[in-house]
């Protein structure tokens, strides 16, 4: 009878014991479940949490920033479609003034007489006895001098406020003639995207800055004061009067060495033999290579993978009007950060006469942020490229030490372009220009 008893317990406390375990496996259901836990700046973060960042201040993002759409016209060489030579029309370079409000009123100036005064005031006391007023927007400094013994109040108004180094705008519905130092305008560009870039370029070269550019119509705006007007002018009358545009497109590798050697660029000259590499320049560090149209970015790469693993860094185009000096920024057409992103190539050239040979001389310089690392004094022929070697990886490194190999070094590529610039008259009827080919041949004859 106990036994009945004591098994009659201890089945009671069984089923008991397998209801709590249900209660407690069903709670254990419903508690999630944790499986990763990152911890960023003390915030704890799971699959289920909604993250929670610090306040980031008001400034435009990185990506953003770096948008442009110069970049992919910069930034791609269609290397198997290159024209070393090509013909494009002339065509005018004009910059309009914009924003000068309402046409003046068509009165008449003579006998006008002032002396060591501002262009405000000059120009209120011309105004005497009229209704329109004059207001100082900017700060004008300026004090002018002369006599106006006749013309029309356009002409005198206009004629002061150039002396006083500042731009007027009239607004007829307030009869105002408003002054200001700064002024803005608009550049009519050429078709010819080659010979933009080298606009752009020299206006960044003059350090004009927040150039707005519209690439379907051509146009350029920017503003800035009478320094600014001068310089844009000195460089527009320039690229006008050239006959020649100068361009470079650039391949930049880095080479590693698959064995603890250095590349053996000897073996350059049994690879493609004498006839194919025409000049050796050394400079303080590297050398550079004037080389036939035989040694181009395909042929130099595979000689180059049979050594080394080779890796493009950058890729791009710049131009120069001839005789002028132009730069290719690495890291702006970078493939990703890398140690010579910080690399500068400067250019500059002229294509003419050369102890009576038509070439190319030209002055390639690498720089980076510390100094000048070499340069080149390079005359070539029309298809002519340049090789750049010898310029060591580890002339960029910072550090103390690096896992880069001390025989990784950078490898510079440089084709040569010659860009004419000919009167439209005197280019072949319905010619489609640039002209290239048998076309270019047939216009050129024996000149080039």
């Amino acid at each position: 009878m106990k036994t009945t008893k004591y098994l009659c317990k201890i089945l009671i406390l069984a089923v008991w014991a397998g209801l709590v375990s249900g209660c407690a496996q069903r709670q254990q259901e419903n508690v999630p479940q944790y499986d990763t836990i990152n911890v960023v700046e003390n915030f704890v973060i799971d699959e289920n949490s909604v993250p929670i960042f610090p306040k980031k201040a008001a400034l435009t993002t990185d990506t953003a920033q770096r948008f442009s759409i110069e970049l992919p016209k910069r930034c791609t060489v269609d290397w198997d479609n290159q024209t070393v030579v090509s013909v494009v029309p002339e065509e005018p370079i004009e910059m309009v003034r914009l924003g000068m409000g309402d046409q003046l009123p068509d009165l008449k100036v003579t006998d006008y007489e002032f002396r060591q005064l501002k262009v405000k005031e000059a120009l209120d006391k011309l105004l005497e006895g009229t209704e329109i007023s004059v207001i100082e927007d900017g700060e004008l400094t300026e004090t002018i001098s002369g006599t106006i013994s006749s013309g029309n109040l356009a002409d005198s108004v206009e004629l002061m406020a150039k002396m006083g180094r500042s731009y007027y705008s009239y607004d007829a519905v307030n009869a105002e003639i408003h002054l200001d130092n700064r002024a803005k305008w608009m550049i009519k560009m050429p078709k010819n995207e080659t010979i933009i870039m080298a606009l752009l370029d020299a206006m960044h070269g003059a350090d004009v800055r927040n150039l707005l550019v519209n690439w379907q119509d051509k146009t350029l705006v920017f503003e800035g004061n009478y320094q600014t007007e001068r310089e844009v002018s000195k460089i527009i009358a320039d690229i006008a009067s050239k006959k020649y545009m100068i361009a470079w497109d650039v391949d930049v590798y880095r080479v590693y060495p698959r064995t603890d050697n250095p590349i053996i660029w000897m073996n350059l000259l049994p690879a493609f033999g004498d006839n194919n590499i025409k000049m050796s320049i050394p400079g303080v560090v590297g050398r550079a290579l004037v080389v036939s149209p035989e040694i181009n970015t395909k042929t130099l790469q595979e000689f180059l993978s049979q050594q080394a693993n080779v890796v493009l860094i950058s890729q791009g185009q710049f131009s120069i009007p001839n005789g002028w000096q132009s730069r290719f920024d690495i890291g702006q057409c970078s493939k990703e950060d890398r140690l010579e992103t910080d690399l500068v190539i400067g250019a500059t050239g002229v294509y003419g006469d050369y102890g009576g040979y038509d070439k190319l001389d030209a002055k390639i310089v690498l720089r980076t942020s510390n100094g000048e690392l070499a340069s080149f004094n390079i005359p070539s022929d029309i298809g002519d490229n340049y090789v750049i070697i010898g310029i060591p990886t580890h002339s960029f490194v910072t550090t103390p030490e690096t896992l880069i190999s001390p025989f990784a070094e950078l490898v510079v590529f440089m084709s040569p372009r010659i860009i004419s610039i000919v009167d439209a008259k005197t280019l072949p009827v319905g010619a489609n220009v640039p002209l290239s080919g048998d076309a270019l041949r047939e216009f050129l004859g024996n000149d080039l």
